[in-house]
């Protein structure tokens, strides 16, 4: 029971412009508005609300554990807020991109939410272990990664997924082509049913992959997946570049080894990062390729705000 009369808890499930659907303890979900203009709620935000007509107002957003999301230079977008782990589906084919996966872990580090990764396509034996050996570097780093076949495998893969998404909220990204909505659908039958419920209870008149949506996968609602939408881009420019090492669970152990106080880890004498790249077979290792990432996330970081 809230302590202010009127006002009930809830969790926001979707989310678009100005209105949004929340889900009540007993399931029920509704349409809110946020009270105040610059009000702005993300899916996964734990709200008080108060009923008006068939509707209602979310009058308190209460604090946030985190708050996944990405900036470019002119805009934020928050993907959902308190989550237990960020899982990032890539595949075999189309071949995925390092420096795409690299700004996604990044995020997911700022904000202390665990990340795993998940290869699917593994019915592709080639193309497969070519992108395998290509995240082995990931796993020496301490992520977990785990293979899949969603188009064949169906049950198993469930096995798998449900082990590591089991009791917890996950929001799911990757790009184009990785197989997110089959993953969806494998874990969440009748999601796609779903996604049109709630598209025509906001009105939306648009496909809901535009925007964030949260499923439960079990009938207890113990466990919950966060459905998000593509994206070509993955900004960090809120991230201050002379911490992105310290966000590269590869270049971590090096940092605060350096000559140099504040160092940058590009050029400077002493540099305990660029010896880890030049000593490949290191406790540590840093692979040139990781290494050229770091620069090149450096660089843009450093770049003067352009308006």
């Amino acid at each position: 029971m809230s302590e202010n009369p009127g006002l009930q808890p809830g969790v926001v499930v979707a989310s678009f412009g100005r209105h949004c659907l929340v889900e009540s303890p007993d399931g029920a979900r509704r349409i809110c508005h946020p009270r105040g203009k610059k009000a702005q709620v993300v899916v996964g935000d734990r709200v008080q609300w108060r009923q008006s007509h068939d509707e209602g107002t979310i009058e308190k957003v209460e604090p946030r554990r985190n708050l996944f999301y990405r900036q470019d230079e002119i805009r934020t977008k928050s993907f959902a807020a308190n989550l237990d782990q960020v899982l990032v589906l890539v595949a075999a084919e189309p071949e995925f991109s390092e420096h795409q996966l690299t700004r996604a872990l990044i995020a997911a580090e700022a904000e202390r939410i665990a990340p795993v990764i998940a290869l699917n396509k593994s019915d592709l034996v080639d193309p497969f272990e070519r992108a395998w050996s290509r995240l082995l570097p990931y796993q020496q780093m301490g992520y977990g990664v785990l293979p899949l076949s969603l188009r064949l495998s169906g049950e198993v893969d469930r096995a798998h997924l449900m082990a590591q998404l089991g009791g917890k909220t996950t929001l799911v990204l990757g790009p184009s082509g990785a197989g997110k909505s089959t993953l969806i659908n494998l874990l969440v039958p009748g999601a796609v049913a779903q996604t049109g419920e709630i598209s025509r209870a906001l009105n939306t008149g648009k496909h809901t992959t535009t925007s964030t949506t949260w499923y439960w996968v079990d009938e207890d609602r113990t466990t919950a997946l966060i459905d998000s939408p593509g994206f070509q881009e993955f900004g960090l420019h809120h991230i201050d570049p002379m911490q992105l090492a310290n966000l590269m669970r590869d270049l971590r152990p090096h940092v605060g080894h350096c000559k140099f106080y504040n160092c940058t880890h590009r050029h400077e004498p002493g540099c305990a990062v660029i010896a880890a790249v030049a000593h490949a077979e290191a406790e540590h290792p840093v692979t040139a390729h990781r290494y050229r990432i770091y620069g090149d996330l450096f660089e843009e970081l450093s770049q003067p705000p352009r308006y």
